[in-house]
């Protein structure tokens, strides 16, 4: 039988999409991309903000007209919607057959089989469980990048968060787990891993009594294979010098890092129920950039929070502009129910959401431009990706930029390249967020 998987939202709703796609391969079921031809569609959903649980209905209505036309046999849904709402969409949505929950992806065949049967099937995550089954995942980003899942939940509670209820406390998956499959991940062409969880930087403590963080990056880097490693969702408050000394030391971990801290204002982070301070933030940043002197920074933010006031807008604005991050993502507060920050008076217009994000973005394109421009002249490692339409250009990612999120590098160079290649490339122009460039080897002669 042909299984076409949808999976929406995060990585982390990738990799659980992957290993679901492993258990269906290692049961017989084949694999296609084309709605017509599927006999079982699984989407797996998220609705971690307002757009991203709309956009989860709005694929769920789309495939389930596939039902009423006759072919599809049974429509599976998974992931954070599933979770959230577990009675109302197979109450509401007739055509969903199968509902499974966040951390219920080692019950996907069995589900699915239920299905085949005629009955409403019904699989939830076990909160406090840490599946993990028996399968190699299915690769689904190009063979040459992935990424690694490293812990499940989390413990920090920000008042604007329904991920913990979602997906349960803090749980790292086990390093000889982790090793294994990573190695797995290299045999089969993967040359970056990007290392992820809702939260990167305490991996380890729940199982070991630590943060092993660093000692993780230590196994991986011995990969044979692997050329790049990336780190995302790097709170603040728990990056030690322990793991800024591993970034230094390890050739192979890129000078890049992810560090969501959504305000800068203290009054604001407090509502948030965050753990830093501005002053904070001002430090570890100083110290980022002291140690390591060619680091790019990522990071988010939120506008609008409740009770957010022009006067701490103004101070994440120049917050933004003193420290000068090389990559930032703004996002508009989205009031989710069963949040504290839903309960909280002093609720922002969508009109002053949308106008100070639109404000930190403006600040943030002239700061990118300004980044890049630092770059021209200069010499940098590209992975390559592919092939624009035009004639001997590709398009790569450095170091600074993250798969699906930050920019482009893009080469000109009259060799070929396939995707996964690394190029050393000359900077000849910046655009905002993006860069231009001459592959060495044609440049110099």
């Amino acid at each position: 039988m042909n299984v076409l998987f949808i999976s929406l939202g995060c990585d982390k709703n990738l990799v659980d999409s992957e290993v679901m796609l492993g258990l269906l391969r290692d049961k017989g079921y084949s694999l296609t991309n084309e709605e017509t031809e599927a006999d079982i569609i699984v989407i797996n959903t998220c609705c971690f903000i307002h757009d991203a649980k709309e956009e989860s209905i709005q694929t769920i209505l789309e495939m389930a007209e596939y039902k009423k036309a006759g072919r599809l046999q049974v429509l599976l849904v998974t992931g954070c919607l599933a979770q959230r709402y577990q009675s109302e969409i197979l109450a509401e949505i007739p055509e969903v057959d199968a509902v499974l929950g966040t951390t219920a992806t080692d019950k996907i065949v069995e589900a699915m089989e239920e299905a085949l049967t005629g009955k409403k099937a019904e699989r939830y995550a076990d909160l406090q469980a840490l599946p993990l089954p028996e399968t190699n995942r299915v690769n689904t980003t190009g063979g040459y990048y992935s990424y690694l899942k490293i812990a499940e939940g989390c413990d920090k509670h920000c008042t604007y968060c329904i991920i913990p209820s979602l997906r349960g406390n803090y749980r790292s998956i086990p390093m000889e787990r982790l090793v294994k499959e990573a190695e797995f991940l290299a045999e089969g062409g993967v040359k970056e891993l990007t290392l992820i969880a809702q939260e990167t930087t305490v991996y380890g403590v729940d199982l070991y009594g630590k943060k092993m963080l660093p000692e993780l990056l230590d196994r991986l880097c011995e990969i044979e294979g692997i050329e790049w490693i990336r780190l995302l969702y790097c709170y603040p408050e728990e990056i030690t010098d322990e793991l800024i000394d591993t970034m230094k030391r390890q050739p192979k971990i890129c000078h890049y890092l992810d560090m969501p801290i959504q305000h800068a204002a203290d009054t604001v982070l407090k509502r948030m129920g965050r753990r830093t301070t501005h002053k904070e933030l001002d430090e570890l940043i100083a110290k980022l950039r002291r140690e390591i002197p060619d680091i790019a920074l990522r990071t988010s933010l939120i506008t609008g929070f409740p009770q957010e006031t022009e006067e701490e807008h103004q101070e994440l604005l120049e917050f933004v502009k003193s420290a000068g991050f090389e990559r930032l993502g703004v996002f508009t507060y989205s009031k989710e129910e069963n949040t504290a920050a839903a309960r909280m008076k002093g609720q922002i217009t969508k009109k002053v959401k949308v106008q100070r994000q639109k404000e930190l973005m403006k600040l943030q394109q002239q700061i990118s431009r300004k980044r890049g421009e630092e770059k021209v002249g200069r010499t940098i490692r590209v992975m390559i990706e592919g092939k624009l339409p035009e004639d001997d250009i590709f398009i790569g990612r450095s170091y600074m930029d993250a798969p699906n999120v930050d920019g482009f590098v893009f080469v000109h160079s009259k060799d070929s390249y396939l995707s996964g290649e690394f190029v050393d490339v000359k900077i000849t122009q910046a655009k905002e967020y993006d860069l231009v460039g001459e592959a060495v080897s044609d440049w110099e002669e």
